[in-house]
């Protein structure tokens, strides 16, 4: 395999040591990974050292790094370094800890996939591409399963009007021609990842997008088109023509890994609301010259909207709290002085 083919640049060759290969991880069970070198496929392990010297759990492989290997034989290899990340899939681990769960690294690009047979939820999707944001790798809206809505065209303005700059592309897997928009997307060295809740059809995207039934897929439930988790592991799929495709699990939990600054990005007409609001502190909620308030009296902000990103917002908040307990304190403070000023200006004669 040429890992060129793969996005290896000449850098990252030259970052190894002489006695060592570089790789890419495309299959990672707990501590046990598939690597795939030039040489071919490889069952790997990580060294003692690479275990003594990583900060956190978060930062050993996962599907798509590129790492050093030490090969041991023509089946083996030992990984000694996780070579730096271009992007980074993330989410909130699942439970009460505040750690970072990686998905995927190294993506150049997200399919955000959405299942229009029943499960079509533009919340989600708006988390989604939050978090697709705060990764660093552009994103495509696709909403699957296409050939069973009744109105593909409403689904895909409402997509559109929550989407941003991210394309927004309507596919199905019922004819080799189905997945066709998609194809325009893939490129040799690029590598896209598939993310989206159980039961949107991914793992069948990926079939038809490499011509082969490569993973097994299944029918979703009638009741609620939710799936049956026939994926159960992420992996990296080299594509025939270059490139790679991961396909990941269905999530059903998905919980911010993300600052505020990705939520503002990721809902950028309310940002731009804010900007226009006569107070540079505005906080939305009774101020005089609110553009943001203005705009939900005149129908031209969706109370929807508004109100998905107060929630994303306050989870990046209290994400980015726990992460700096100074930078906490100083948001109540600041939170204080505001409310304060409010209630003086409420207080002043020409208000009474």
């Amino acid at each position: 395999m040429n890992l060129d083919r793969l996005g290896a640049t000449p850098e990252l060759r030259a970052s190894l040591a002489p006695d060592l290969t570089l790789a890419r991880v495309t299959v990672s069970h707990r501590d046990l990974y598939r690597l795939i070198a030039d040489s071919g496929d490889l069952d790997a392990e990580p060294s003692g050292a690479l275990w003594y010297n990583t900060t956190s759990r978060a930062a050993m492989p996962v599907v798509g790094d590129w790492v050093a290997a030490r090969v041991v034989n023509a089946e083996q290899a030992i990984v000694e370094a996780v070579l730096p990340r271009r992007t980074l899939f993330a989410r909130r681990a699942p439970g009460r800890r505040e750690d970072q769960q990686p998905l995927a690294a190294n993506i150049d690009l997200v399919f955000l996939v959405c299942g229009l047979d029943g499960d079509f939820n533009l919340r989600r999707l708006e988390r989604y591409l939050t978090l697709s944001v705060e990764s660093g790798a552009d994103a495509v809206v696709v909403l699957n399963k296409s050939d069973l809505s009744d109105d593909v065209a409403a689904r895909l303005a409402e997509a559109a009007a929550v989407a941003g700059a991210a394309p927004v592309v309507a596919v199905h897997t019922r004819s080799p021609a189905g997945p066709g928009p998609l194809r325009r997307y893939l490129a040799d060295g690029r590598t896209v990842a598939l993310l989206g809740s159980s039961g949107v059809g991914k793992s069948s995207l990926v079939n038809c997008l490499i011509g082969a039934d490569f993973l097994r897929t299944a029918e979703v439930r009638e009741s609620d088109s939710r799936g049956r988790h026939t994926t159960t592991h992420r992996e990296l799929i080299p594509l025939p023509g270059g490139g790679a495709l991961i396909d990941t699990p269905g999530m059903r939990e998905l919980q911010l890994w993300a600052g505020e600054s990705a939520v503002e990005r990721a809902f950028d007409e309310i940002a731009s609301l804010a900007a226009e609001c006569r107070y540079r502190d505005c906080s939305h909620t009774g101020e005089q010259g609110c553009a943001v308030e203005t705009a939900l009296a005149d129908g031209a902000l969706a109370p929807e909207r508004w109100e998905s990103y107060r929630k994303l917002r306050g989870e990046a908040q209290r994400h980015e709290a726990m992460a700096d307990p100074l930078l906490a304190l100083e948001r109540k403070r600041k939170w204080k002085r505001m409310h304060k000023a409010a209630r003086d200006i409420y207080k002043s004669p020409k208000h009474r």
